[in-house]
């Protein structure tokens, strides 16, 4: 009876602690393991970039957004992806200097990844589906979509790609996870 008890406590366990992002870790634009613990306690919104999108303006935005809320505990994590219209065709640093360069970005931005199908990073995949985040499911679309992570590490919400970083439901949301 206490092994059964003891496997249900663990099979419980993992699926509370594999619905928020704190156990992935994934290369920085410098190609630095970076793990995502490393943003506990804030509130995160995820976003998928590409600096050949006709959504690229947004960085502006983006970056408005990251300087109004960063002093409350907030972070931007940007993704380059490839995956849409083949927009991304820079690596590495490139995208690092695009980003500063053209749109003074001060945010996180990591190392290109897949964010749908079958290559998608693990990430995305737990970023877009119900079933492994416990919350919601919203594959992206294309450039631009964006994922609102509440303080426990929980995907709470999701933006398309037309919803511009500074709109007012993007702010009353974040707003409403800082408590501000």
């Amino acid at each position: 009876m206490r092994f059964k008890l003891l496997i249900i406590f663990l099979i419980m366990t993992s699926i509370v602690s594999a619905q928020n992002i704190y156990s992935f870790t994934l290369k920085n634009i410098e190609g630095e393991e970076t793990p995502i613990s490393n943003y506990k306690g804030k509130v995160l919104l995820i976003v998928n970039t590409a600096s050949e999108c006709g959504f690229t303006p947004q960085f502006k935005e983006l970056e408005e957004l990251y300087q109004l809320y960063k002093d409350k505990g907030f972070e931007i994590l940007a993704f380059p992806s490839n995956d849409f219209g083949k927009q991304e065709p820079l690596n590495g640093k490139e995208i690092q200097n695009f980003c500063t360069l053209n749109y003074k970005t001060t945010f996180q931005v990591f190392d290109k990844v897949h964010v749908k199908g079958n290559d998608a990073a693990p990430f995305y995949q737990f970023l877009s589906s119900k079933k492994l985040n416990g919350n919601l499911s919203s594959t992206p679309k294309w450039n631009f979509h964006k994922y609102l992570v509440n303080r426990n590490g929980e995907v709470v919400d999701y933006f398309y790609s037309t919803t511009k970083p500074t709109s007012a439901k993007i702010k009353k949301s974040i707003e409403k996870l800082l408590g501000s």
